[in-house]
């Protein structure tokens, strides 16, 4: 069998099992390609140039097996593999953290242009799972510091496993922190967060792919704001005059315009309608104890 034909035959298959994508990818063809490309150990991006290429038996029935359990169980694929792709980039994962997948990534690649005026030196990544924006932060900004913080010991392991991957140990420094709590009167010229924003209600429809996904990192409440309402009166006291929030809140954009009506959210555009990041300078923020 070519790559080819296996690219089509486990495309074929995930499609006629009505898998749900979102978890790196957002077709069967792609999920096929990332599992063909993974075993093969070609990037997903190129495996169909590798198309007329002859695949060994002992990849055949392992990749055979993988899709195997993809379509049983429901796993997300980056579990089953143990790595996530993101702008490009390989990372660690496991079910520790859930699969990165944070739209923050693609304003990154432009800098935040226009929105951000200052030059990085200090940066956090707040809620940082899998570290995966930090890194992405310290490659964007190479003179940077980053701070990355996160409540959940098990997540900063594997934060651990990306940073030291991709070598910035030096430059990165992890910490366990609910939010804000251990960073004291730190100042940051940006902020990064992909904080917890699905609501009840969508939390209890979830297709079966997000029950392997640790429901901390999901679940915010009623409607999704309980962790950003807590971010934003105190964003503005960890950020230098000029500073930058950036903020993924996905399908909770509505509720959080109408819960702050008076902030002027700024909404840059990314490759996903339903994939909401704001921005908001510092002086835009509300002061700790105001309202939006």
């Amino acid at each position: 069998m070519t790559v080819g034909e296996l690219l089509r035959e486990t495309a074929r298959r995930f499609r006629d099992a009505r898998l749900h994508f979102g978890h790196g990818t957002a077709n069967a063809r792609d999920e096929a390609a990332w599992l063909v490309g993974h075993v093969l150990d070609i990037h997903p991006g190129d495996v169909q140039n590798h198309a007329p290429k002859a695949v060994p038996a002992r990849s055949t029935r392992r990749i055979s097996r993988l899709a195997d359990r993809r379509i049983r169980e429901r796993v997300p694929l980056a579990y089953l593999l143990h790595e996530a792709w993101l702008d490009g980039r390989r990372f660690h994962v496991d079910r520790r953290v859930i699969v990165p997948r944070s739209f923050i990534s693609e304003l990154l690649r432009e800098r935040l242009r226009p929105w951000l005026r200052r030059p990085v030196r200090r940066a956090l990544d707040l809620c940082t799972g899998s570290g995966c924006l930090a890194v992405l932060l310290a490659q964007t900004f190479p003179r940077a510091h980053i701070d990355a913080t996160d409540l959940s010991a098990r997540a900063l392991q594997v934060a651990r496993i990306n940073v030291t991957a991709h070598r910035l140990g030096r430059r990165i420094r992890l910490l366990r922190s609910d939010l804000f709590e251990a960073l004291d009167r730190n100042r940051y010229d940006l902020i990064v967060t992909n904080p917890p924003y699905v609501d009840a209600r969508t939390m209890r429809g979830l297709p079966p792919e997000y029950d392997y996904e640790p429901p901390a990192a999901l679940a915010a409440g009623t409607d999704g704001l309980d962790i950003v309402r807590k971010i934003l009166p105190r964003a503005r006291a960890q950020l230098a005059p000029g500073g930058l929030l950036v903020c993924e809140v996905g399908d909770a954009r509505r509720a959080l315009e109408r819960a702050y009506p008076r902030l002027p959210f700024i909404w840059p555009q990314t490759s996903e309608p339903r994939g909401c990041v704001f921005v908001l300078e510092r002086e835009q923020l509300p002061a700790a104890g105001g309202v939006g």
